[in-house]
């Protein structure tokens, strides 16, 4: 990005962050009362809203119906006010239905899918703010989204991007840092196992940096696991309380 300085001499970035220092992150549970499952977060300046439901009986046509297990569907989208730029069909583009492949893809490998044959398990995310780490901060919403709807997973599925700037690995990349024309890894990862639930690349890199930008991404993951897991446990003490009394 020609004029811009994305990372200082000092080893500062346009944000004042550190090179693996995360954004902040604010999160809320239980956002929406007529849904199974909902959750908002903040990470930076991207804001996301995850609304699952489920599990349900398949709706449409029976042939999606899987005897062992059940059907994730997931649906991306982004609000038409998300970014400067006007989008005609913030729904129906071919990045959004990418988007909603990769989340279908994360989910199925984080869900216990296998308890629930015969069944659908709808998650709708949108972005309502977007400056870089759209895929991350719906994969975190959606994850709080589904803890709150009481659905089974083998652990936090936590997502993050890292990328390069002048050989150094950042991590959680806002827009201008995105579009500096680097390579971007996007990396969801569940955090206890440090099974790899997908990993994206949007340009090519050499063999010999890979290692070291798939560890600075794998360490934002768990960090980003730390604030879920303390959002959680701070839900079930507020639903505690109101039950309580």
């Amino acid at each position: 990005m020609a004029g811009l300085e994305l990372l200082s001499d000092q080893g500062y970035r346009l944000d004042g962050r550190k090179a693996a220092e995360l954004r902040k992150v604010q999160a809320r549970m239980g956002v929406f009362a007529q849904a199974d499952g909902s959750a908002y977060i903040e990470q930076g300046n991207t804001k996301a809203l995850a609304v699952v439901y489920g599990p349900h009986e398949v709706r449409g046509s029976r042939s999606r119906t899987l005897h062992d297990r059940a059907v994730i569907n997931c649906q991306y989208s982004m609000a038409t006010f998300s970014t400067a730029e006007r989008k005609r069909r913030p729904h129906g583009d071919r990045k959004s239905s990418e988007m909603s492949l990769h989340l279908k893809q994360t989910f199925e490998a984080a869900v216990l899918t296998q308890l629930y044959p015969r069944s659908q398990i709808d998650i709708y995310v949108k972005i309502l703010q977007s400056d870089g780490g759209n895929y991350s901060a719906c994969v975190n919403a959606a994850t709080l989204a589904l803890v709150d709807a009481g659905i089974p997973m083998r652990d936090y599925v936590c997502a993050c991007t890292a990328g390069f700037v002048e050989d150094t690995p950042l991590a959680d990349l806002c827009h201008a840092e995105e579009s500096g024309g680097g390579t971007t890894l996007a990396l969801a990862l569940l955090p206890r196992s440090e099974n790899i639930a997908l990993v994206q690349m949007d340009a090519r890199l050499h063999q010999d940096h890979l290692d070291t930008l798939m560890e600075a991404a794998m360490t934002a993951c768990k960090g980003l696991s730390k604030v879920l897991d303390s959002v959680v446990r701070q839900h079930l003490q507020e639903v505690s309380v109101l039950t309580r009394e």
